[in-house]
């Protein structure tokens, strides 16, 4: 698989990119919901934004915020990978698959074990997402079985998981 992704650095986001970031979700989605949902999530502190950089113009966006498994025993500490977005001009390039590639690794080393996603299931897999479902992780609202996925980002860590995601509210207004 070639990558044309020459001159893309990818780096934490900061506040002085965030009005890019909410241009390129808006170009990405085509409506204002994604970026409303990332500043309500930015608010709790808790999460990992990513951004691809074009000479210091954000050409991309991924987001991880806390979405922890609600278990029998309790609640165990887990991800949501959600959105990623590319502007066009620049999707089918590798720009999605660096910004998950680099946000993985940074969740891997901030501890965080489980990561889900809600995503289509032809191009997840390839970041070795599989389904939720036969994990024993169930998404708390109906969505195909194929779409909703979870990784592993240490190995075993989902031998003895099995529960519903509690997806933060915001989620609810997209």
């Amino acid at each position: 698989m070639s990558m044309d992704i020459h001159g893309i650095e990818v780096q934490k986001e900061r506040k002085a990119d965030f009005s890019q970031v909410d241009e390129v979700l808006y170009q990405a989605f085509k409506r204002d919901e994604e970026a409303d949902l990332v500043r309500k999530l930015r608010k709790n502190g808790n999460y990992i934004g990513l951004v691809a950089l074009k000479e210091d113009k954000v050409v991309g966006h991924c987001f991880f915020s806390p979405a922890p498994i609600k278990t029998s025993s309790g609640l165990v500490d887990a991800l949501a990978l959600a959105p990623v977005a590319v502007l066009p001009s620049y999707q089918n390039r590798g720009v999605g698959t660096l910004l998950i590639h680099k946000g993985l690794k940074e969740c891997k080393e901030e501890g965080i074990s489980i990561v889900t996603v809600l995503g289509h299931p032809n191009y997840y897999p390839r970041f070795g997402f599989t389904s939720g479902y036969e994990k024993g992780i169930n998404a708390p609202f109906e969505v195909p079985a194929e779409a909703f996925m979870v990784l592993e980002l240490q190995e075993g860590s989902l031998a003895s998981v099995k529960g519903v995601v509690q997806y933060p509210p915001e989620f609810e207004e997209v």
